[in-house]
């Protein structure tokens, strides 16, 4: 297989060993797979702490509805079903601009339909786009997050190069992911349940167990909390940093555009 590619993330869809383009193929399969079912997704891989996750990613955030006079922009990457950008309606009111960008139109579908059922209609700007390509203008965005998006993304590089042209001087870049948990016995322990148990469980309830494979496999081809660190920085970041939850079964990264 051609592929010339030096970070090997893009070169695994979980642990099959595929091209760029078959791995973004694979991504968009995966969650047409999963749209339907994808908060259910997200309690079987976290036994439901993910909505604590997020609920912290929210607080690092602070988020408010203008600054300098004029309303922020928040751009969540990956955000389809709407998680990120709900939490972020909800504290800075209709004040503020929020754009979710997603590869995938079955998730933007499913965002929409809950932004319906929550009375906000008109409240978001919904684009599907690539994380490596985005289809906004350099210098437009204030915060930019992606949430449990970045390891499905082919090129991780180009992506944060991607978050850093669109974000204004100042502005923020904020990433939370199924990262590597640090105590060895409890990295042990982890990977038992999460590749013994989670895909089966997802077979039984939705009747998809490959999909649930890769997406466990996905995370350990994941870059470590260090690595995806440098290569933030590497992208232009300064002041950045990462905190680690749950012992690090996730992690925030962030930093700013200086």
């Amino acid at each position: 297989m051609k592929n010339a590619d030096k970070n090997p993330e893009s070169q695994w869809f979980g642990e099959k060993q595929v091209s760029p383009e078959e791995k973004t193929e694979g991504v968009i399969g995966v969650f047409d797979s999963v749209a339907d079912q994808y908060d259910l997704m997200n309690d079987l891989m976290s036994g439901g702490v993910h909505r604590l996750w997020k609920d912290q990613l929210i607080r690092m955030i602070r988020p408010r509805s203008s600054i300098n006079g004029r309303p922020m922009d928040y751009l969540d990457v990956a955000g389809g079903t709407g998680d990120i950008a709900f939490r972020i309606r909800k504290k800075v009111g209709s004040g503020a601009n929020i754009t979710l960008c997603d590869l995938n139109d079955n998730m933007l579908s499913v965002g929409k339909d809950r932004a319906i059922d929550k009375g906000w209609i008109n409240q978001f700007n919904w684009i599907t786009g690539n994380a490596e390509s985005l289809p906004l203008p350099d210098d437009s965005v204030d915060v930019y997050t992606i949430a449990f998006g970045l390891r499905n993304v082919t090129h991780i590089d180009t992506a944060l190069a991607e978050a850093y042209r669109v974000l204004r001087k100042g502005g923020k870049f904020y990433c939370l992911e199924f990262s590597h948990v640090q105590p060895t016995i409890l990295a042990k322990a982890y990977d038992m349940f999460s590749y013994n148990v989670i895909p089966k469980i997802g077979k039984k309830i939705t009747g998809d167990e490959d999909s649930y494979q890769y997406l466990i496999e996905s995370i350990r081809k994941f870059p470590t909390q260090e690595n995806l660190l440098n290569r933030i920085s590497d992208a232009g970041f300064k002041r950045t940093r990462y905190n680690n939850l749950s012992a690090g079964i996730v992690a925030i990264h962030q930093g700013t555009k200086a």
